[in-house]
């Protein structure tokens, strides 16, 4: 017999509704977006919202102004007169469009409350000319220390008009070491120009800095980039003071630094040479520090005699 017509209801039957597919299954809900599609929202806006947070916090740092850090370092040929001897290392302030006239007083301020004996501005000062960025750094003629505060090139000086530059902060009240040492109590500090400068026949002379000096005294050297660590080795220097690597600044350009040069941050020793690597005082491109905040260091040298 032929087969009786679908009753209607019956499933399956023409005109009967497909029930919704069970939200178990990841199907549609009805009325509303899959499950797997909710959860990926969430995820994906909970991952947004921690990575602004991150920026932001990052950003505030910048524009706090750096920590202050201290590091007691040993030189075996330290006078013991000069034991004690605190150095406050500045290095990277970027002063810019962004980084400006506050920026550098608030350097400034944190730098005079250490007391400080001596001040090393260890480069990339700037980010622009002086006829922009002059009265930005005019907070640095402020600077207070017993034996005043002495300046080198950085890379980025040679992108503003080094020269220009190195005039400016004479006139703001600052020594510049372009390939030359003063005799300081206790010790040799001796400064070289940055290794950019050997694209206008400047860049770092040692045995102009450093040649005919009394070996038996400690050597300290001003160096932005720390990749002229062997040059200083061969030169008999007891401390080597550099910046220009940020700490990395913020991923994943801390990987890029790290294999750009010997020491990323912090103290390490080569040979009987030690370097020190400040995280810097400001920040270079977007003004973000990620894991690497913006430092002053105050590098107190120790005597083994007493």
């Amino acid at each position: 017999a032929p087969d009786a017509p679908d009753a209607p209801g019956a499933p399956g039957a023409p005109g009967t509704p497909v029930p919704a597919a069970s939200p178990e299954g990841g199907g549609r809900p009805a009325g509303g977006m899959s499950r797997r599609l909710f959860v990926a929202r969430v995820v994906g806006g909970a991952a947004a919202a921690a990575a602004a947070g991150t920026v932001g916090y990052g950003t505030y740092g910048v524009l706090r102004g750096p920590s202050v850090k201290r590091v007691t370092v040993p030189l075996a040929k330290l006078a013991r007169g000069a034991h004690g001897y605190r150095i406050a290392v500045v290095s990277d302030i970027h002063i810019g469009p962004v980084l400006g006239r506050a920026h550098t007083q608030r350097i400034v301020d944190a730098i005079n409350a250490t007391q400080p004996d001596l001040v090393a501005v260890v480069g990339d000062l700037v980010d622009g000319s002086v006829a922009d960025l002059g009265s930005a750094a005019e907070p640095l003629a402020r600077l207070r220390a017993r034996d005043g505060s002495f300046f080198v090139t950085g890379n980025h000086e040679y992108f503003s008009g080094a020269d220009a530059w190195v005039d400016h902060v004479r006139e703001l009240g600052l020594t510049p070491l372009r390939n030359d040492r003063v005799e300081i109590g206790g010790f040799d500090l001796a400064g070289v120009d940055d290794v950019a400068g050997e694209r206008e026949g400047q860049g770092p002379d040692f045995a102009r800095a450093l040649g005919d000096r009394d070996r038996a005294r400690a050597a300290v050297l001003l160096a932005h980039q720390p990749v002229v660590i062997h040059e200083a080795v061969r030169h008999g220097v007891d401390l080597q003071l550099s910046g220009h690597t940020h700490g990395g600044q913020l991923w994943p350009a801390n990987y890029l630094a790290e294999m750009a040069n010997p020491t990323l941050a912090g103290l390490e020793r080569y040979g009987d040479t030690q370097l020190y690597v400040s995280r810097g005082a400001g920040a270079w491109g977007p003004p973000v520090r990620v894991g690497a905040p913006s430092d002053i260091t105050v590098v107190e040298l120790a005597s083994r005699e007493t």
